[in-house]
């Protein structure tokens, strides 16, 4: 029961992690074509500058739970994606070298270079999870013996990139409802029109994601025992939906919450379909090398422990965040960049 628990909490961190970082990986992937002058990159750049920081603490917080609940999992992870892994840190250090260093020298050169930096630094990660998190749905060629790993080119296989691509369609949506409910004048029309037409293919993607996933992974098998799990790719599809509807309608804030919905949707119908594998290796290749939350996970006094931290400690956290949402929710505008001391 214990380890069910944890397998369902170390789903639901990634998917907050995904639901919250995700909109300023997405911004900071595309703010470079969506501003045109330094005042519209401040703006966006502080969009996303009071809260990027914050949300990373709940990837360290997804990143702690594999390692202290299923060690074999974390350790198996850490060997079998090593290169997307390295890769996706090294992004992420210079992602956030780069918030720090842009405004630290007046000239327009070293600005450019940390803007490039940032755009880089969050593009990267947006696909590298999507293609570590579809491999891992499709199963990796791990074996115990003798050992065996995939490659960097065996993840980046068709079904890889189509979920990186996915995760980046998702994400380039999300923050660019997140830049049009912050901004306002030209950058948010130009917010708007991105997401106008971004929209359509992150729609094509997320179903042509559906359709490969029934045959490249074990991930429907869940939803036909248990039926009541559909309403998870349910949400997904409401939040693709009434992300535009309400676009439509001018409710930006509304639209950044279904497009919320919609990647928590995505995301938690791979987790329930992965149950109760967290690393399964493929079954042509090794059957027996597969990790589960039973075979994998810690010990059960451990995990009594870790629950008993979890309850005290994590609604500190949301509640800290939830007052920093609301300290920082105004638009951002050039004007604030002379009385704050901004990115």
């Amino acid at each position: 029961m214990l380890e069910t628990i944890w397998f369902a909490l170390w789903g639901v961190l990634w998917t907050v992690y995904f639901v919250l970082d995700g909109f300023d990986l997405g911004l900071g992937s595309t703010f470079l074509f969506l501003a045109k002058s330094e005042d519209e990159r401040r703006v966006a750049v502080n969009a996303m500058g009071p809260f990027w920081d914050g949300n990373e603490v709940w990837l360290v917080t997804a990143g702690g739970v594999t390692f202290a609940a299923f060690p074999a999992a974390y350790a198996t992870m850490f060997s079998v994606l090593y290169v997307p892994l390295m890769l996706l840190l090294f992004a992420l250090i210079i992602r956030g070298v780069s918030f720090e260093f842009r405004n630290k020298v007046d000239d327009s050169g070293w600005r450019d270079l940390w803007d490039r930096c940032l755009a880089v630094g969050s593009f990267l990660p947006a696909l590298l999870f999507g293609v570590a998190f579809a491999n891992i749905f499709r199963g990796l060629t791990f074996t115990v013996n003798p050992p065996q790993n995939d490659t960097l080119l065996d993840l980046l296989n068709p079904y890889g990139l189509l979920g990186g691509l996915l995760f980046v369609a998702f994400f380039v949506v999300h923050g660019a409802l997140w830049l049009a409910a912050k901004s306002e004048g030209y950058l948010r029309r130009r917010a708007e029109t991105t997401v106008k037409w971004a929209w359509p293919v992150e729609v094509v993607l997320a179903v042509a994601f559906l359709v490969a996933s029934a045959f490249a992974t074990p991930l429907w098998e869940n939803y036909g025992k248990w039926p009541l799990l559909l309403v998870l790719p349910l949400l997904a599809v409401a939040g693709l939906v009434m992300l535009r509807v309400a676009l439509a309608r001018g409710r930006r804030w509304a639209a950044w919450g279904w497009s919320a919905a919609a990647i928590a949707g995505a995301v938690l119908w791979g987790v329930g379909g992965l149950y109760p594998r967290l690393f399964w290796s493929r079954r042509d290749i090794d059957p027996g090398a597969t990790l589960t939350a039973h075979n994998a996970a810690s010990s059960p006094l451990t995990l009594k422990i870790m629950l008993g931290v979890a309850l005290v400690m994590v609604p500190i956290v949301i509640a800290y965040q939830t007052w920093v949402y609301l300290k920082f929710r105004d638009v951002v505008r050039p004007e604030d960049f002379r009385e704050h001391d901004a990115y």
